[in-house]
């Protein structure tokens, strides 16, 4: 059994390319929760459904997001209609008394589709009304995942970080902003000050990700090791629980060079040098790294270097049976 930590896109293209070397029927696959938003009623889980729709087939795999040749309808004219009504286009964030009425799980992340500043196609949208509706049933978060992946025949356990509600929140000059609302509205370009993980004080590992945490060993894709994996890090006991398995993590830095995204901006705001170094010092539980090939940072724990760009499958499993190795290097290190 190996279980991998999912975040943005890096770990579901290792998934899609890694099923040789990682049987799908072996692996639980636990998704950070924290760029989950509540869009118009709906809860929205960016990272659980890129997993669920890539290992059910049916990812764009073009934007690594929502449904391929999914319609736009309801979107569209959701878009039009609101110019009409002369609502100003741009992300609605509700307000402070509305954060925490309602649907506990959505507190701090929720927003007006007045202006729907995300895109979510009509099927991707019926993802949506379908967990919104099981969750009001009175499901749990995990139990919805698991019946969605059932759903789209994945094989994979999908699992999210947590049943409770933690908001990743980026601190900038002008205020705090939900990550989406930094991400895909403002395209990553405020400065950032610090980033908070609001609730996670409060919140728990659910009990299906914190058991797959120390059956292990874990994986951590190239992910942005703040907004992607620091949600799930800031939970009680899951430190403890890396801590206590096996853990490779493959960098998503050549050096100071990040492959893509936000990563470099918010390292350096939360006080991580943004480079493989300051990925190693991120994770101190790591028992062994996969590089670049062009990565020339000497670590203290054991390196295994390939190629790590992912531009198809075959660059993923060439990226996965390296992860391979470096579980079998650290596994004896461990033992």
């Amino acid at each position: 059994m190996t279980t991998f930590l999912a975040g943005g896109t890096g770990t579901p293209k290792l998934l899609a390319g890694g099923r040789e070397v990682f049987d799908p029927a072996d692996a639980t696959v636990v998704a950070n929760t924290g760029d989950d938003v509540e869009l118009g009623g709906l809860f929205v889980c960016p990272d659980v459904d890129t997993v669920l729709f890539e290992g059910g087939g049916v990812l764009d795999r073009e934007t690594w997001w929502g449904i391929e040749g999914d319609d736009a309808t309801t979107h569209d004219y959701l878009t039009d209609l609101s110019r009409e009504a002369g609502i100003e286009p741009g992300p609605r964030y509700l307000p402070d008394d509305r954060q925490t009425a309602g649907r506990d799980l959505a507190r701090w992340r929720r927003f007006s589709a007045a202006s729907e500043f995300m895109f979510i196609g009509d099927r991707d949208r019926a993802v949506h009304v379908l967990r919104t509706s099981l969750l009001d049933e009175g499901n749990s978060l995990t139990e919805v995942t698991r019946t969605l992946a059932d759903a789209f025949d994945v094989t994979a356990d999908v699992v999210p970080m947590s049943d409770d509600p933690v908001a990743t929140i980026v601190h900038t000059p002008d205020g705090p902003v939900h990550f989406q609302e930094f991400w895909v509205a403002e395209d990553g370009e405020p400065a950032v000050e610090d980033v908070e993980f609001r609730g996670a004080d409060r919140a728990a590992p659910s009990d299906a990700a914190l058991e797959a945490l120390r059956d292990g060993p874990v994986v951590i894709g190239p992910s942005n090791p703040v907004t992607s994996i620091g949600p799930m890090l800031a939970l009680d006991g899951v430190r403890e629980a890396l801590r206590e398995t096996t853990v490779v993590a493959v960098s998503p830095f050549v050096e100071d060079e990040v492959f893509s995204g936000p990563a470099a901006k918010l390292m350096d705001a939360v006080g991580y040098e943004p480079s493989t170094a300051g990925v190693a010092d991120a994770y101190p539980f790591a028992d062994a790294f996969v590089l670049d090939d062009a990565d020339n940072t000497s670590l203290d724990r054991p390196v295994v270097r390939t190629d790590t760009e992912m531009n198809d499958d075959a660059d993923a499993e060439r990226v996965a049976r390296a992860c391979q190795q470096a579980v079998e290097r650290a596994s004896g290190e461990v033992a």
